[in-house]
């Protein structure tokens, strides 16, 4: 847990997606990626310097599907490898930890204001709204559909705004990125950077005794 998470009261909880609910992906998963696109196999960290090189701009809603994967592969996919690597992409980041949702089932019982901010594409978004944990969120707020990624203010704002809380000292943020911790640490936030320990959650979650 991170200085900055007090077990003081809270308003709400702004939370990140991948790396806090959802698990990263595994080296099977990329490989799996990586033979969709046909790519080497033995060139995987080409393969994914080649991924994220546009990712920001594909989360961001700047480039559709086509756009990002013609970009990754330098060449335009068919329709139908194209849907198989937007399916692929998908399932990638579809896997979450149960003992983080526990915690967050929890919070969501004692009433607890809990949005979710991701940076995350448009299909991705839309998927993740049909999970079944997507009801313990107030509201939820992806990148692709804000036009903007964290760390930049703007996407904390969207998602302040929706707890309602009137101080953003009252209000936690969780994040497996540094970066996007130190932008909500200055907008005013608290945060929990999280390392991959739902019990940091839970204790920063916990209710003043």
């Amino acid at each position: 847990m991170t200085p900055t998470t007090a077990h003081a009261g809270l308003d709400a909880v702004i939370l990140d997606y991948n790396g806090v609910i959802g698990l990263q992906p595994t080296t099977d998963q990329w490989l799996r990626l990586a033979r969709t696109a046909l790519w080497p196999e033995d060139d995987l960290p080409a393969f994914k310097h080649a991924f994220w090189t546009a990712r920001t701009a594909y989360d961001a809603g700047q480039l559709s599907d086509l756009a990002y994967w013609a970009t990754v592969l330098d060449h335009h996919p068919g329709a139908r490898r194209l849907r198989e690597l937007r399916d692929a992409d998908t399932d990638m980041w579809t896997s979450i930890d149960d003992h983080v949702i526990d915690v967050l089932h929890k919070a969501h019982e004692s009433g607890l204001p809990l949005v979710l901010l991701s940076n995350a594409p448009r299909h991705l978004s839309d998927v993740l709204d049909r999970r079944p944990w997507r009801r313990l969120m107030t509201d939820a707020f992806y990148s692709a559909r804000l036009q903007v990624c964290k760390p930049d203010p703007a996407a904390y704002q969207h998602a302040m705004n929706a707890t309602g809380a009137a101080d953003p000292d009252r209000v936690l943020f969780v994040d497996d990125r540094d970066d996007n911790c130190h932008a909500a640490r200055h907008l005013g936030l608290r945060t929990l950077h999280y390392t991959g320990h739902p019990t940091d959650l839970a204790a920063a979650l916990q209710p003043p005794n």
